[in-house]
């Protein structure tokens, strides 16, 4: 027995959620099905800086971004650039005149969910496969043996989309980077020195293809992540569940560095092993009647440019704004969002693959210095 929905959003992340809001805002309904058990599954963690030129319009579309301005970060556009010793080369302060201002992507999350009518999302709706009915319908079939059947399938569903293989068959590929994620919490009181060398917002540290990168979150935690260019199965080597052995077996990687960087990881509170991988750059599909993707479904890549969620925002509320300009006529509103879609997340995809071979090439350092302090034409 199956449910049928006229719209429905596979995947409650940033992306799916901007464009049922913004449906909604239209007067227009659609119904979420997301994996997650409920709201408060899982710590959304990290901080995120939201772009002018793409998520604040979003957001403005949304009408949210008078909320959005009640949960900015303020200090989290401060900006530190230092070497393997701990010189600092560049530090830029947050004055709050930045077109990038951090929010917790946990309280951002919460205020598009608040902004929803009760019952839009499904929890607990993991997809198992979706497939065409014919004239613009598809089924999506479920975990727990339900199904639904809609007019318009769009796919929100991250790197591993369930929907993409209606249109492309592309997958993403490892980059050659891998993350060792870090917390450690309650940083001012419990971790001094890792909080006095992060600062008050984002944190870079780059040399030799290594690097960290970090945010000091709104909680009070620092979040770091540890980058090598490694072979892929590199992370398989270590036992994540042995939290100790995890931190020697990457910190061997950075025996040359300064203690209070290693410290980032050494007094680390979790330890998380995580692959970069990414979509080809230009990945595009032909259309094909009652479905499309979004965010990280349609153009996942590396964090590197720092677009990801700005992307799926904005992806989600132009979608939405073009079902709004087209009632009635769904492949019109499909054609041109994707027309748009296409060179946009072409451009960005890469910038971020682009960036990713400046910060771990060989002179990755004297590149992002060479970039903070005389722009990108420095590039």
């Amino acid at each position: 027995m199956s449910t049928h929905h006229p719209i429905a959003i596979i995947g409650g992340g940033l992306g799916g959620l901007t464009a049922a809001r913004v449906l909604h805002v239209n007067g227009i309904q659609a119904a979420i099905f997301e994996l997650e058990a409920s709201a408060a599954a899982r710590t959304q963690g990290g901080m995120l800086d939201i772009h002018e030129e793409n998520g604040q319009k979003a957001l403005r579309a949304a009408g949210l971004y008078e909320g959005f301005l009640k949960i900015v970060h303020e200090g989290g556009q401060e900006m530190r650039l230092v070497g393997p010793d701990a010189t600092v080369h560049v530090s830029e302060k947050d004055d709050g005149t930045g077109g990038r201002p951090e929010v917790d992507r946990g309280d951002l999350r919460d205020l598009l969910l608040n902004s929803l009518p009760d019952g839009t999302i499904h929890w607990g709706s993991k997809v198992t496969g979706a497939r065409t009915l014919g004239d613009g319908r598809h089924e999506v079939t479920f975990a727990d043996g339900s199904a639904i059947t809609t007019d318009l399938l769009i796919g929100a569903d991250g790197a591993w989309s369930r929907v993409r293989p209606l249109l492309s068959d592309a997958t993403p590929a490892y980059t050659g980077i891998s993350f060792a994620e870090t917390d450690l919490y309650d940083a001012d009181a419990r971790h001094p020195r890792s909080a006095a060398v992060i600062g008050g917002g984002f944190f870079i540290s780059l040399g030799g293809r290594r690097g960290f990168l970090a945010h000091r979150e709104t909680d009070g935690s620092l979040h770091v992540y540890a980058a090598l260019k490694a072979d892929e199965g590199w992370l398989d080597t270590i036992d994540f569940t042995d939290p100790a052995f995890a931190r020697t077996a990457v910190l061997a990687h950075f025996e040359d560095w300064h203690e209070d960087l290693r410290a980032l990881v050494a007094d680390a509170d979790t330890i998380t092993p995580r692959r970069i991988h990414a979509l080809p750059v230009g990945h595009r599909w032909e259309r094909i009647a009652g479905v499309t993707l979004l965010g990280d479904a349609a153009h996942v890549m590396s964090p590197f440019a720092g677009e990801g969620a700005n992307l799926a925002m904005f992806d989600g509320a132009e979608l939405a704004e073009a079902l709004a300009a087209h009632p009635g006529d769904t492949e019109a509103a499909l054609t041109a969002y994707e027309q748009a879609l296409f060179p946009r997340s072409e451009a960005s995809a890469a910038e971020s693959a682009a960036s990713q071979e400046t910060m771990f090439g060989d002179r990755g350092l004297e590149r992002m210095i060479e970039f903070f302090t005389s722009g990108p034409a420095a590039e």
